[in-house]
C-alpha cells in the first residue's frame, strides 16, 4: 500500500451530529458493568448486549459471559445472574429463565419496551399485527415473541404484497403495523405506504417506533452526505442502525464504508480532492470515532466542520438493585 500521504480538498472532514451512543446503549452497558462491579465475574447476557464487537470484547474482558441458548447458563446456589439485551426477548425465553431461578436484570431498551407492550395490549383487544423488521434480528424475534400468534412479518413492499395475497390476515378491519426501533425511515415509509394501499384500515402506532436516535443519525448523515464523496460509518456488520447509516449515505450519491474502527480504514478509499464525511451507529462508542478521525488526520485531513443537530438530553434510568 502506498505510503503517499491523502490530500483532502479542502482537507477537512465533516462530522456528522448526533452519532454515536444513544440512551438506550449506554443504559444497557451500565446495567452489564455495575452486575460485574456487584455481583463479580461471571455474569451472563442473552445476546451482545449491543451491537458492537469493541463493546462487547471489552465486557467479555471483565467476566460477561455472552450466550444465545440459556443452557448455556450454569445452575448455581443463589441462581447465576442473567441480564437481556438491549434488542429484548421473547416470552418464552423470560418464562424459561425465570422457572430456573436466574437473578435476572433487563437491559431492554425501553423504546424497544415500548413496542412489546403495544404488541401485547393489540393481541389482547384481539387485534392482528403486522411487524415490519428484519427476519433473524434479535429485537424482532423478542418483539413477534411477546405473542404466540397473530404477528406477520413483513420486511419491504414484496413481502407486504405476498401477505395480501396469502389470505392469512383474518379480519383486515382488525389490523395494526408496528415496526422494529432501527428501521431505515425512508424505507419504512414506504412500506407503510404499501401496507396501507393493501390493507385501508390498518391502524398506525400511537407513536412512531422508530426510535428517536435512528431518526436523528439517518438525518445527520443525510446532511454529511450532500457535502461529501466517501462517508465513513464506524459500527459493527451486526448493527441494524449502522448499516442503514451506510445505506442512507449510498442512495444520496456518496461512496460509503461501514468500518468497526481505524484499523478498517482503506488509503485508496480517499482519492486526491474526495470530501470526507464520519459518523456513527448507535451503539458505537466516541473512542472509536475519534480513533477514525485521527487517523485521517495522519492522511492528510487538516480541518474538521461538525454538523449541527438536535440536542439529546434522554437517559434512562438503572434497574433499582443496580443504581
Amino acid at each position: 500500500m502506498s505510503s503517499t500521504p491523502v490530500t483532502f480538498h479542502p482537507k477537512s472532514v465533516i462530522l456528522a451530529n448526533p452519532r454515536g451512543f444513544c440512551a438506550g446503549v449506554d443504559r444497557a452497558i451500565a446495567i452489564v458493568e455495575r452486575a460485574l462491579d456487584k455481583f463479580g465475574a461471571p455474569i451472563y447476557v442473552r445476546h451482545e448486549v449491543v451491537h458492537n464487537r469493541h463493546v462487547v470484547d471489552g465486557l467479555k474482558a471483565r467476566g460477561a459471559v455472552f450466550i444465545e441458548d440459556l443452557c448455556d447458563v450454569p445452575d448455581v446456589p443463589g441462581g447465576a445472574v442473567l441480564i437481556y439485551s438491549a434488542h429484548g426477548v421473547s416470552k418464552a425465553l423470560q418464562a424459561e429463565a425465570t422457572a430456573r431461578g436466574f437473578r435476572i436484570f433487563d437491559a431492554t431498551c425501553p423504546l424497544v419496551t415500548k413496542v412489546h407492550v403495544e404488541v401485547a395490549k393489540l393481541r389482547r383487544d384481539g387485534v392482528e399485527i403486522i411487524m415490519i423488521g428484519h427476519a433473524g434480528h434479535p429485537e424482532v424475534e423478542g418483539t413477534m415473541g411477546q405473542v404466540t400468534d397473530g404477528i406477520h412479518l413483513v420486511e419491504d413492499e414484496a413481502d407486504v404484497a405476498a401477505l395480501a395475497a396469502s389470505g392469512r390476515i383474518s379480519d383486515p378491519r382488525r389490523l395494526a403495523f408496528v415496526t422494529q426501533t432501527t428501521l431505515s425511515v425512508d424505507d419504512t415509509a414506504r412500506v407503510v405506504a404499501a401496507l396501507q394501499a393493501a390493507f385501508p384500515a390498518i391502524r398506525p402506532p400511537r407513536k412512531d417506533d422508530i426510535c428517536y436516535a435512528t431518526t436523528n443519525r439517518q438525518n445527520a448523515v443525510k446532511v454529511v452526505a450532500e457535502h461529501a464523496d466517501v462517508v465513513v460509518i464506524v459500527g459493527s456488520s451486526a448493527s441494524s442502525n449502522a448499516n442503514r447509516l451506510r445505506e442512507v449515505a449510498e442512495r444520496l450519491g456518496a461512496t460509503a464504508h461501514l468500518v468497526d474502527d481505524a484499523d478498517d480504514l482503506r488509503r485508496e478509499w480517499f482519492a486526491e480532492g474526495a470530501r470526507v464525511g464520519v459518523s456513527a451507529g448507535a451503539s458505537t462508542p466516541e473512542s472509536l470515532v475519534q480513533g477514525v478521525l485521527s487517523r485521517l488526520t495522519e492522511w492528510g485531513a487538516e480541518a474538521l466542520h461538525e454538523t449541527g443537530g438536535p440536542e439529546e438530553a434522554l437517559a434512562f434510568k438503572l434497574p433499582l438493585e443496580l443504581r
